[in-house]
């Protein structure tokens, strides 16, 4: 099993401030108020000084919550995690919590075997977020991959309170969600409806 336990409930929700209704350090805010207490800061395009500058309000924001950060690829000062694209190396000694994108089982296997503490395997279903990245994996995939790692898997890609819970009966560990929070109107509500899918 990983070596850190992942933050609960198991819901990750993923920046995006391209869909964004609000400021990201506002939508944070209204994200940790709805439930949520994991929240991975993406925005792969910005230049380290900006990408430092937002983490450290969404960190900051997180603070009252007790809420996790994690950083896609970087790690910062303060967060409690990092995100890794596949094939990326697994630094264990940076300490954390490390997640590493997977697109199958073999990927998913691989990021195991580097050390990783979970993936996020992806695109579960059809998604406008994740192109590039082949058709959709579907339950049965989830399923599978999930039997057969020694580490928790992320469900993610097109998943909303329609879908989440079913993920987690075909053995995801957690949902990561994009779209259907940073789209939201009312993300705190969109939130606290996703976490009560669950279960």
């Amino acid at each position: 099993m990983s070596r850190t336990r992942l933050p609960e409930p198991p819901l990750l929700v993923i920046t995006d401030r391209t869909m964004a209704r609000r400021p990201l350090a506002e939508m944070a805010a209204a994200v940790f108020a709805g439930g949520c207490r994991w929240l991975m800061l993406r925005e792969k395009d910005l230049d380290a000084a900006a990408r430092e500058a937002l983490a450290a309000e969404i960190i900051a924001a997180a603070k009252p919550y007790g809420a996790h950060i994690t950083i896609s690829r970087d790690y910062v000062e303060g967060a409690q995690g990092v995100h890794l694209p596949q094939g990326h190396p697994v630094e264990r000694d940076r300490g954390g919590l490390i997640g590493v994108s997977a697109h199958s089982l073999d990927e998913a296997q691989r990021a195991a075997d580097a050390g990783a503490d979970y993936v996020t395997l992806s695109p579960l279903f059809l998604t406008a977020s994740k192109p590039g990245y082949g058709p959709a994996l579907g339950l049965d995939e989830l399923s599978d991959v999930a039997a057969r790692l020694a580490i928790p898997v992320i469900a993610l890609g097109g998943i909303d309170r329609s879908n989440a819970a079913a993920c987690l009966e075909a053995g995801a560990s957690g949902v990561a969600v994009m779209g259907a929070v940073m789209g939201a109107a009312d993300p705190e509500g969109t939130v606290t409806a996703l976490i009560e899918s669950l279960g």
